[in-house]
């Protein structure tokens, strides 16, 4: 399995992103990061999916801020220097922005020879980013996993869950059971306005877990949790991008 690092431009300059996966892998994945970035934790999720068959892209989606971090997942939000240039590079990288970039991000999975069906997957913020890819690539992207993934139907008019009617990938949404950024009544509006669309989804309450169970350096990463992801993620991309 190869892994290397590649620049893709952009309307806006050049984001860094990491290619995982064997050259003639037909199938692939874009991995959005959460809020912490791109790193070691997150470049073995992508080498496990890569495993699988597929190749993965791992881009920076807050290139436009130039060089950070690295940020510990552990403490950055309990540091307040660290905390508070998270709050500005998260709200300075609208789903606007991502949703443009994506189209940059298909054309480098194509170009790295990903001719065949690609997934959207994140993690906290890339959650709702895979989702909105997922309603504005619906000729691209045949499916979307959002893992504890916040505000995927809130009130804000670039919510993830305003774009249902145009999704036509199968959507899987892993919530923790227990997730401030994603309510009880955000994922009773999540699941109405998906079943209105008609659109082949699971939602799944994963009870016991906190924000950040899946990414193992996070502080609540929890192992049981994150194979039982892993379970739900790989059938959903071996359902969809293997199929038939």
């Amino acid at each position: 399995m190869t892994q290397r690092q590649i620049e893709v431009a952009t309307s806006d300059g050049i984001a860094s992103a990491h290619l995982f996966g064997d050259a003639g892998a037909a199938a692939g994945v874009i991995l959005y990061m959460d809020a912490f970035g791109p790193r070691a934790a997150l470049f073995g999720m992508a080498e496990r999916l890569a495993d699988e068959g597929y190749a993965v892209l791992v881009p920076d989606l807050f290139y436009r801020f130039g060089t950070y971090g690295p940020f510990d997942a552990a403490t950055a939000f309990s540091t307040p220097e660290t905390a508070t240039q998270l709050r500005s590079m998260i709200g300075g990288t609208t789903q606007a922005m991502t949703a443009e970039d994506t189209g940059f991000f298909l054309a480098a999975l194509r170009q790295a020879g990903a001719t065949g069906p690609i997934a959207a997957v994140g993690y906290c913020m890339g959650g709702s980013r895979a989702l909105t890819a997922a309603g504005t690539y619906p000729d691209d992207i045949v499916a979307a996993a959002s893992f504890h993934g916040g505000n995927l139907a809130s009130e804000a008019a670039d919510s993830p869950h305003l774009l249902a009617g145009k999704i036509r990938a199968r959507v899987y949404v892993g919530t923790a059971g227990v997730d401030g950024s994603f309510p009880p009544e955000q994922s009773n509006r999540f699941v109405d306005t998906f079943r209105r669309a008609e659109v082949d989804f699971t939602l799944e309450n994963y009870v016991g877990m906190a924000h950040g169970w899946c990414v193992p350096d996070h502080s609540v990463y929890q192992v049981r949790g994150a194979e039982r992801h892993w379970r739900r993620l790989t059938a959903l991309l071996a359902e969809t991008l293997k199929a038939d």
